[in-house]
């Protein structure tokens, strides 16, 4: 009787660890799919018990990993079947604010529509509209200032706003003059300093960004330096 009840637990420990054993396979499995936009596998791997929110080497979930190659209707599908998007990679990044950089405007929409938290910061300590605005990312702009409560003059760990990164790391691109102007009719401080007190003027004129040096003028900067505020 002993020795059956030995054996029993044995076996469950074994059954166990071989469902463990299953189930990891399931979750990378899963995480593969997501990677590659295979929406239907990832959704029946879900279904039949894989993690949704598992994550990778990189801290990447599957809905990150989606996010990663631009795979609008997996991460759709994920959504819908609960994953969580506030998570965070390993580099700070979550769906919302790695679409937003990368310019990926249809899940920046997802997210928005799914509730996501559009104040996140990330790993500059910004929000997504900063990067957004650097790399020219027009339609994320867009969308981040007229559907979220995000906030314009918000500084990162440089003590740059969304205007004055679209100056001091922008080309001057036709993106980033379009970009310039809609930070500006959204409340955008045309006179907030860097840390080094230099103004988006002052940065404007050294590159010599002559139809963002009018946008600014027009909008009220001036050459008094307003004293940066932490």
């Amino acid at each position: 009787m002993k020795n059956e009840k030995k054996h029993e637990k044995k076996q469950k420990e074994k059954e166990e660890k071989e469902e463990e054993k299953s189930m990891n396979l399931m979750d990378k499995q899963l995480l593969l799919s997501a990677t590659l936009g295979d929406t239907e596998t990832a959704m029946k791997l879900i279904k039949d018990g894989a993690n949704i929110n598992v994550t990778g080497d990189q801290g990447e979930t599957p809905i990150m990993a989606a996010t990663y190659h631009n795979h609008v209707e997996t991460v759709k599908a994920l959504i819908e079947a609960g994953a969580d998007i506030e998570l965070q990679d390993k580099k700070q990044d979550n769906p919302f604010l790695y679409a937003s950089t990368e310019g990926y405007v249809d899940i920046v929409r997802l997210t928005i529509d799914a509730g996501t938290n559009t104040r996140e910061i990330n790993r500059s300590g910004g929000t997504a509209l900063i990067p957004a605005a650097e790399r020219g990312q027009i339609e994320v702009v867009k969308e981040l200032l007229n559907r979220t409560d995000i906030d314009v003059n918000y500084k990162n760990d440089l003590g740059w706003t969304a205007l004055l990164e679209a100056i001091v790391l922008g080309n001057g691109s036709e993106n980033h003059k379009q970009i310039v102007q809609l930070l500006i009719g959204h409340g955008a401080d045309v006179n907030m300093a860097d840390r080094e007190g230099v103004t988006p003027l002052q940065h404007a004129e050294k590159r010599g960004f002559k139809e963002i040096i009018n946008m600014l003028k027009v909008a009220g900067a001036n050459e008094i330096i307003k004293q940066p505020t932490e």
